[in-house]
């Protein structure tokens, strides 16, 4: 059953979320797409074969795409290398998303790096929808 692409990436989004335990789940033959947050008790009731890996899969969230600090060092030395070293030093601290941001602020970049992430981010997703034979529209 084909899944809308916008679907997929809110459940993506949805499942990158802050620090909380948030969790979307594709059933394969239906495509409809069930959300699951320890925040929020007024979400999708889960179906009880939840964990049957081949009716549903778990959609990835950024981390397990692995759409973290990599891929801002690859936007570094990619598209921002005279920058590199001064994004791999704000990243060797704590804070380091709030200070790389205020850098692409302050060197005019933000657009750029919004547009590589998106980018990377709808490559990734759709590669691991490949991967799970999860087909989808748009």
């Amino acid at each position: 059953m084909p899944v809308a692409w916008d679907e997929i990436l809110s459940a993506f989004e949805f499942a990158s979320m802050g620090e909380t335990d948030n969790a979307a789940f594709l059933c394969r033959e239906t495509g409809k797409i069930f959300y699951r947050s320890d925040l929020s008790d007024d979400l999708d009731e889960l179906p009880d074969d939840i964990e049957d890996g081949t009716k549903y899969v778990a959609v990835p969230g950024q981390h397990d795409l692995d759409l973290g600090r990599r891929l801002v060092m690859r936007f570094a030395a990619e598209d921002f290398a005279d920058h590199y070293d001064d994004v791999a030093a704000i990243f060797s601290r704590s804070g380091a998303y709030r200070r790389f941001k205020d850098l692409l602020i302050r060197e005019e970049a933000l657009e750029r790096w919004y547009a590589f992430e998106a980018a990377a981010k709808e490559q990734a997703l759709r590669e691991w929808c490949a991967e799970n034979d999860v087909a989808v529209e748009g």
